[in-house]
């Protein structure tokens, strides 16, 4: 039960040429390896519900995904980001840019976008 935000992904190859493709370096859970090559994004369910009637089960679940984007400089950042809404936007709509920030201690560039993604059942 998740938004297939990988397998979609996985099949552009805007992002394949820019987070590879085997393996891919977009993580779930908002975790990736220790000392992963950049740039490289995470994703967490943050939030969504199933699409509930009065009669029957639901036949839809809709989620909230954030999507976090980690390079080694601001515009490959951007790259990286541009390319996942250019793969996710035909399936699922962007509902927030999360800005934009620089991590303190491991001076990575960060880019941040929340979507929302209607999955059938």
């Amino acid at each position: 039960m998740s938004a297939p935000i990988n397998a979609v992904c996985a099949l552009d190859s805007g992002v394949s040429a820019l987070l590879g493709s085997k393996p891919q370096r977009l993580y779930s859970f908002g975790d990736a390896p220790q000392d992963v090559q950049k740039p490289y994004a995470v994703w967490q369910i943050i939030g969504g519900n199933p699409e509930n009637y009065l009669a029957g089960r639901p036949d839809i679940d809709g989620y909230r995904l954030q999507v976090d984007v980690y390079a080694s400089s601001g515009s490959d950042a951007r790259a990286v980001a541009k390319a996942l809404r250019h793969a996710i936007e035909l399936n699922a709509n962007i509902i927030r840019w999360g800005g934009e920030s620089r991590d303190p201690s491991t001076k990575n560039y960060r880019y941040s976008f929340d979507v929302s993604w209607l999955v059938p059942r």
